[in-house]
């Protein structure tokens, strides 16, 4: 009897922290509550400032081909900016805009993100500065997200938009500039990717900037990473 009453708790506890973990994990509401009091405790602690670049892996159909290509579980990435009291991400979706911050951290996966600073921001992210980082980004503002990730200004992708505002308007090139054939295309999702948007004709040489190569600049250092 005792027997079937302990299995019988252990069931109940399981089902009940099962429910629990996925209120916590998948429940867009709860993770929208538990993003924003990490958004709370960053701007409270001073942990995140103007002109941070922020990292998660994304959800997104494409994500995990990403993943695979550019070696790095980092898929995504965006701009951290200060508006008054609340902070946002600029970055390149469909199409690009500005994102609440706590919003941009619940959509990643697992919540999880790192947030990386330039080593001499102190120095160089002036306000004249970011204000015409601003002023730059302004030029992206509403354009369509590039699928194909070409070297243009006409659509844009993640990686792309952080690297040219931060060219463009400080001189600074984050991350290495490589060519699409760089990446490791050989494995079945990426393959598959790419027959979508490519076809037959994938443009090896094309320059690209990946997610991963500003991740892993010597030029930033980490700040946050949760």
């Amino acid at each position: 009897m005792k027997k079937t009453i302990f299995i019988l708790g252990l069931l109940v506890l399981t089902i009940f922290g099962g429910l629990y973990a996925k209120c916590k994990f998948y429940d867009p509401k709860y993770r929208l509550e538990n993003a924003r009091t990490e958004v709370k405790k960053l701007a409270d602690q001073h942990e995140i400032k103007n002109g941070d670049l922020i990292f998660q892996t994304s959800l997104s159909g494409q994500s995990n081909a990403i993943q695979l290509a550019t070696k790095s579980k980092y898929s995504h990435c965006g701009l951290i900016y200060k508006d008054g009291n609340n902070f946002y991400v600029f970055e390149a979706i469909q199409p690009v805009k500005r994102t609440p911050l706590d919003k941009w951290i619940a959509r990643g996966q697992g919540g999880k993100y790192v947030i990386k600073r330039l080593k001499n921001a102190d120095e160089v992210l002036t306000s004249a500065t970011l204000q015409k980082m601003k002023q730059v980004g302004d030029n992206f503002n509403g354009k369509n997200y590039d699928l194909t990730f070409e070297w243009s200004d006409d659509k844009i992708y993640c990686s792309e938009l952080i690297w040219k505002i931060y060219q463009r308007a400080t001189g600074i090139e984050i991350g290495k500039l490589e060519k699409l054939s760089d990446f490791d295309l050989t494995n079945e999702a990426v393959k598959e990717i790419m027959n979508e948007r490519y076809g037959d004709k994938i443009p090896t040489d094309e320059i690209v900037i990946s997610p991963a190569s500003i991740f892993d600049s010597e030029l930033l250092t980490t700040v946050k990473s949760n």
